[in-house]
């Protein structure tokens, strides 16, 4: 089993990825969408996640105190 790519070379794929002409906030969009995903697995991994209902009731508490 090959080992895994480092934080650096992950990123590094990431931007050379990227076109040419990508912007400065279009490349760090895709390093902040990749670190939310990682994050996302993670948590779900962990079992740290919520069901779609329990979703559903926060948000319609979150519209009532506001």
């Amino acid at each position: 089993m090959a080992p895994m790519p480092s934080d650096k070379d992950r990123i590094l794929k990431i931007i050379t990825d990227q076109p040419d002409d990508s912007s400065f906030d279009e490349i760090l969009r895709e390093l902040a969408f990749m670190r939310m995903v990682e994050k996302g697995l993670t948590d779900s991994d962990a079992s740290r996640t919520i069901s779609h209902e329990e979703l559903g009731h926060r948000i319609v508490t979150w519209r009532k105190a506001t």
